[in-house]
């Protein structure tokens, strides 16, 4: 009974720690594709752990720092050798995510998480929907209009030159 009860208050406190950021706190980031893009997170000082998370990405992670050192185990294969924190001695609590050369396939829903030193459980500090665009894709769609334009030109001025010489 004793177990199972701290076990509820452990599960409530974590419950009460993730509901400190609202969604009104949430940072919203447009990047074009290939940029470096910092996803900014301020923690308290004394950090013992680093997680950046993406929820869409189930158990495996974006970032981890744990124990002095960053850890690889289950880190997202996307994210390998692309990500690093801004400031690697986290001081003033930053705990900043420098995300490089961003693709389409990074778009989504970022979550920064801390445990400081003394402390027990990940501890939500923001949350940040990054929104990456391609610049090529409208010059593109631009492209593709204007040929599309040309061949109708094309094709009705064919058309009026073909019933004058019939006529």
């Amino acid at each position: 009974m004793v177990v199972f009860l701290g076990w509820t208050l452990l599960s409530v406190r974590l419950l009460v720690c993730a509901s400190q950021v609202s969604l009104s706190d949430q940072k919203n980031v447009t990047a074009e594709s290939g940029q470096n893009v910092t996803l900014t997170c301020r923690a308290p000082n004394n950090i013992q752990t680093v997680e950046w998370r993406r929820a869409d990405l189930g158990d495996e992670y974006v970032f981890l720092y744990r124990d002095g050192r960053k850890t690889l185990v289950r880190q997202h294969p996307s994210f390998k050798d692309r990500v690093d924190l801004k400031d690697k001695q986290m001081k003033d609590g930053d705990v900043s995510l420098i995300l490089n050369n961003v693709t389409i396939n990074d778009t989504g829903t970022y979550e920064c998480r801390v445990v400081e030193t003394g402390t027990f459980g990940l501890k939500l500090i923001s949350i940040i929907y990054l929104h990456v665009v391609d610049p090529r894709g409208s010059v593109g769609l631009i492209v593709g209009v204007l040929v599309a334009a040309a061949l109708v030109v094309a094709a009705v001025a064919g058309f009026v030159i073909y019933r004058k010489y019939k006529g």
